[in-house]
């Protein structure tokens, strides 16, 4: 039987994390959250599941590849912010590695847009609403109440905010 190859894989165990596994990847690496009382079989069962569930979405999205996520971004401004044209131009949107403690960063002055590569392992409704937070701050540079009005056209934004607090308090375990 052919062995799977995937990117080499971490796991965290957390006692605050009672049923919930969550992925994504990191630095070429894959994080697999587990809860602290799963199993061997178990941790290996998730750890496939998980593997094979970010295969098959970055297949799915084209998340690979900065054009593509350029092209979704462009998209996104044109769907929640039509009344400023400006949010979808950016002058570059693009996967990096080199930020571990924030989803996404947004360079107004030259409109620059990046996205940490650990969202890639994350829903598309998470990965729509750093995009269109990033976006936003094409907009208002600053977290002022204008920029969030904005932000909160995208109706899975609070969901969202929750699910990437949430990933990032048990990365803090």
């Amino acid at each position: 039987m052919a062995r799977k190859v995937h990117p080499p894989v971490e796991v965290r165990r957390s006692s605050r994390r009672r049923a919930t596994v969550a992925a994504y990847e990191e630095r070429g690496r894959v994080v697999v959250m587990i809860p602290d009382a799963f199993s061997e079989s178990e941790e290996r069962e998730w750890i496939d599941h998980m593997l094979e569930r970010l295969r098959r979405r970055q297949a799915r999205d084209g998340r690979a590849s900065d054009s593509a996520l350029r092209a979704r971004a462009v998209r996104l401004a044109r769907r929640y912010y039509p009344d400023h044209p400006d949010c979808a131009a950016p002058a570059s949107v693009k996967w990096v590695d080199n930020q571990q403690r924030r989803w996404g960063s947004c360079t107004p002055d030259d409109g620059t847009i990046r996205l940490s590569r650990r969202l890639t392992m994350m829903p598309s409704w998470v990965i729509d609403y750093v995009l269109l937070h990033e976006l936003a701050h094409l907009v208002h540079p600053d977290h002022s109440r204008p920029f969030w009005e904005l932000v909160g056209r995208y109706a899975k934004a609070e969901r969202a905010r929750g699910y990437l607090e949430g990933i990032a308090d048990a990365e803090g375990a």
